[in-house]
């Protein structure tokens, strides 16, 4: 399994492998305009599974940092390590990150907070707590996945930022979108966590117009934990298939003391491919 160059909860790096047998074959780009860690992107290079890459985020200064990757993959490696250094340095770090927005910052903020569980406050501050039982990713260690991360990448991919639309919006029938968007848990009430929300109008609208230009689409979205429900399903006249995927050990129950199973959510849309 590929080690994460940016850990992030929610990251599809265990479930790439379930996910990638529904990719359409053969794939021109590969668009995740919801990047976070870019598991998909990362494990889809790896095994050949597309010819280019379009990573996309709205959040900026995550954007910055994928750039930074692909550029100067050492140099990342090096400013982590500098904040590694320094065991207690974390709100320092979190509050310089709030004033001036500094890629670097957010990267050992990511690593280090509790079970790399990103969280924002309504103003847009990062607002997680350092996770105090371990200091994150040896620095050694991630340099090795930052410089995997860029060998996989280098010379054939893009980073984006802003809106997924916006970020999608030259994806043509040979091309495949992948969207792990927020869920409908944690975008609307009182569990808002991200930098940037998205409601599902806007997620249906989405992909309606991805459906009119017959772009292959696969969507992590809904799913449960326990007996709970983290989204309603689908409309069904979006005519897609959907699949359970078995996740794990949720990070959140365990947060919470509980012992429980996720079960994402993957909906295939790949029929939408014109011939």
């Amino acid at each position: 399994m590929l080690s994460q160059p940016i850990p992030y909860q929610g990251s599809k790096r265990r479930l790439a492998p379930a996910i990638a047998p529904h990719f359409p074959v053969p794939v021109a780009t590969l668009y995740e305009p919801f990047a976070g860690s870019a598991a998909m992107s990362l494990f889809a290079a790896r095994h050949g599974l597309a010819d280019r890459f379009v990573i996309g985020d709205a959040l900026v200064e995550l954007a910055e940092l994928w750039t930074e990757i692909l550029k100067n993959p050492q140099a990342v490696a090096d400013a982590y390590a500098a904040r590694w250094a320094d065991p207690d340095g974390y709100l320092a770090v979190r509050q310089r990150f709030n004033r001036t927005r500094d890629p670097f910052d957010l990267h050992y903020l990511l690593i280090r907070c509790v079970k790399n569980a990103v969280r924002f406050s309504s103003r847009g501050d990062f607002s997680q707590s350092a996770d105090l039982r371990r200091r994150g990713v040896h620095p050694d260690r991630l340099r090795a996945a930052l410089c995997q991360a860029h060998q996989l990448l280098t010379g054939r991919c893009e980073i984006r930022v802003g809106d997924w639309r916006q970020t999608t919006l030259d994806a043509a029938a040979t091309d495949l979108v992948y969207l792990d968007p927020p869920y409908l848990g944690t975008t609307v009430g009182a569990d808002r966590r991200y930098a940037q929300q998205l409601a599902q109008s806007e997620l249906l609208a989405g992909l309606h117009s991805l459906q009119l230009r017959g772009v292959a689409t696969l969507l992590s979205y809904d799913g449960h934990t326990g007996p709970g429900r983290l989204a309603q399903e689908l409309p069904a006249e979006l005519a897609g298939t959907r699949l359970l995927l078995d996740a794990g050990r949720s990070s959140q129950a365990t947060l919470l003391g509980r012992d429980e199973i996720t079960f994402e959510s993957l909906y295939v849309f790949t029929n939408w491919r014109t011939s």
